[in-house]
């Protein structure tokens, strides 16, 4: 049996929008890369997080085509469903901490490289784009909805030819984005995804959300993991 979670992660004040993220708790189920791609690949979602050691924090990321050594949406879900403050995944360290329904990771924002960030002019011009726009590589497009207080709309689009049109929210993106605006942000996302960042002094970043636990079930080998 392969226990599975699903949560919501990024979810806005009433708790809609949020990237769905699944976590397999016991990722030793699951051994080796082609096993979690294709389990990934199955699920669906943007990212899955295999737990290799619950106790120390220890995870691997994966898209349905990919592994990747950091992302913040399966960094801050996982925070929160674990009792750890420090997560590693492969890119390093990432210290995680709780503050009511906020849950929050601070990340080196040389490990959000590969992801292009891309200004409209208006929050207007944001909603238009098709999902995805055309071209290649992650692209976040994002606008101003309020300068002055940090208020940011943005959509994100990995461009991965994997199925996932559009991510929901994305803390990696968001992550590079407050790098580059050197400023605290609160960022719309999606369909109704909220993000919080914000840069400290050590030149890392925060990034935080709040997070809903959808579900957890068990699949057998051979079973079909997306099943409700």
């Amino acid at each position: 049996m392969i226990g599975i979670e699903v949560l919501s992660v990024f979810c806005g004040p009433g708790g809609q929008g949020g990237n769905t993220l699944a976590v397999v708790r016991d990722g030793a189920a699951v051994p080796g890369g082609r096993a979690r791609r294709e389990l990934a690949a199955a699920l669906g979602h943007s990212e899955t997080v295999f737990v290799d050691d619950a106790r120390r924090g220890v995870v691997d990321i994966w898209t349905p085509s990919a592994r990747l050594p950091f992302a913040g949406h399966p960094l801050v879900g996982t925070g929160r469903l674990l009792d750890v403050q420090v997560l590693h995944p492969p890119a390093g360290a990432v210290p995680v901490r709780r503050d009511g329904e906020f849950t929050w990771v601070r990340a080196d924002p040389a490990w959000a490289t590969g992801r292009r960030t891309h200004r409209y002019g208006s929050p207007a011009a944001v909603d238009a784009l098709p999902a995805p726009p055309d071209g290649e590589g992650w692209l976040y497009a994002w606008a101003w909805e309020d300068e002055a207080a940090g208020k940011v709309r943005a959509r994100g689009f990995p461009r991965r030819g994997d199925g996932i049109a559009e991510d929901e929210a994305t803390g990696a993106a968001a992550l590079a984005l407050t790098h580059e605006l050197g400023r605290a942000l609160d960022i719309r996302q999606g369909r109704g995804s909220r993000i919080r960042t914000r840069p400290l002094a050590d030149g890392s970043v925060e990034v935080g959300g709040r997070v809903r636990v959808l579900r957890g079930r068990a699949a057998e080998a051979g079973e079909d993991p997306t099943a409700p």
